[in-house]
């Protein structure tokens, strides 16, 4: 039996969406309001303000993150490994979906949406890092997970065999530069 969202989920979900399809601008807390299907009133009563509303997806998007880090964090092949592989944008997960709402806030002027990233940022190359020992490998292995998403969000996924032969190239560069960092 699935579980209906709340009306302050809801809400995120439209923002999220608003956000991905139309930009920060289009996000109005009255564009907001009417596409999570609430009155103004009731999203003022989940989220006072625009502000509030964003302090809410970051909010969102903290708690996903701490599910990556266990999950990055207990996989048995490596952190290294696990951020290049996991970094193929999909649009189906809600991780993928509020990373991307909430790159479009961090294009604008919200500090707290930036100093959200940063800090997920050091986390996952903590992790990297704990993985392969060494700053400047674990460096190297950020960006490519960094460009392998960036080009996915951005560009598009591959045919879907391209895809993860892709990937497979790129871990088998991982594995590569882990040997590196052990000698």
């Amino acid at each position: 039996m699935t579980t209906q969202p709340t009306a302050r989920d809801r809400v995120l979900l439209a923002f999220e969406d608003l956000l991905i399809r139309d930009g920060e601008r289009a996000a109005t807390l009255d564009a907001v309001a009417a596409a999570a299907g609430v009155s103004k009133g009731g999203l003022l009563y989940h989220f006072k303000s625009r502000e509030a509303l964003t302090a809410g997806l970051v909010a969102k998007l903290r708690e996903l993150a701490e599910k990556d880090f266990a999950f990055m964090g207990a996989d048995p092949r490596g952190g290294a490994d696990y951020y290049v592989r996991t970094s193929v944008f999909t649009e189906s997960t809600a991780f993928d979906r509020t990373i991307v709402a909430a790159m479009r806030l961090a294009q604008g002027e919200d500090d707290s949406v930036r100093a959200a990233f940063e800090e997920l940022h050091k986390r996952w190359l903590g992790l990297v890092l704990a993985d392969v020992g060494d700053p400047a490998i674990a460096r190297a292995i950020m960006l490519i997970g960094d460009g392998l998403y960036y080009n996915a969000a951005l560009f598009g996924l591959p045919p879907h065999g391209s895809q993860q032969g892709e990937v497979q190239a790129l871990l088998d560069v991982v594995a590569a530069l882990k040997s590196l960092g052990r000698r």
